[in-house]
């Protein structure tokens, strides 16, 4: 589960062999969030507004190398 960045202690990562949709996930030490790459709608858990708030900046500016990652680690 490589770790893509660290934004202050929120952690963003994919997984290899992963369920679909495809998706990120956002991982604080009180949080962790699923977020799909196509839409960034929330798939899964919570997180605080400004975690969030980075978390989705971040990944609109880096959508491509994230669609890359998923593909790369999920080839099935």
């Amino acid at each position: 589960m490589p770790t893509l960045v660290m934004l202050g202690s929120v952690k963003i990562q994919i997984f290899a062999d992963d369920h679909h949709p495809p998706h990120f996930h956002a991982s604080s030490p009180d949080h962790d969030i699923l977020i799909a790459i196509s839409d960034f709608q929330i798939v899964a858990g919570q997180m605080r507004a400004r975690d969030l708030r980075a978390v989705l900046t971040w990944a609109a500016d880096n959508r491509q190398r994230l669609q890359d990652e998923w593909t790369r680690l999920n080839r099935r």
